[in-house]
């Protein structure tokens, strides 16, 4: 049973969350012969003020 970690910043629509999983669900079946119900999505969301580049939150602007 296949296990997909997505992360990104917040801010994407129900509609593009689930695009997203639908996507990948396909994209880990098809490459790794595991049955598309077998595949496990995760989306871990994280705000702009806890992530960083650079030294600089995202939050904070540039």
């Amino acid at each position: 049973m296949p296990y997909v970690t997505v992360k990104m910043l917040e801010g994407r629509t129900e509609e593009q969350k689930r695009a997203l999983c639908e996507k990948v669900t396909e994209a880990v079946a098809e490459t790794t012969g595991a049955p598309a119900q077998n595949v496990v999505v995760f989306i871990e969301e994280m705000p702009k003020n806890h992530y960083a580049v650079g030294g600089k939150r995202l939050s904070d602007g540039e």
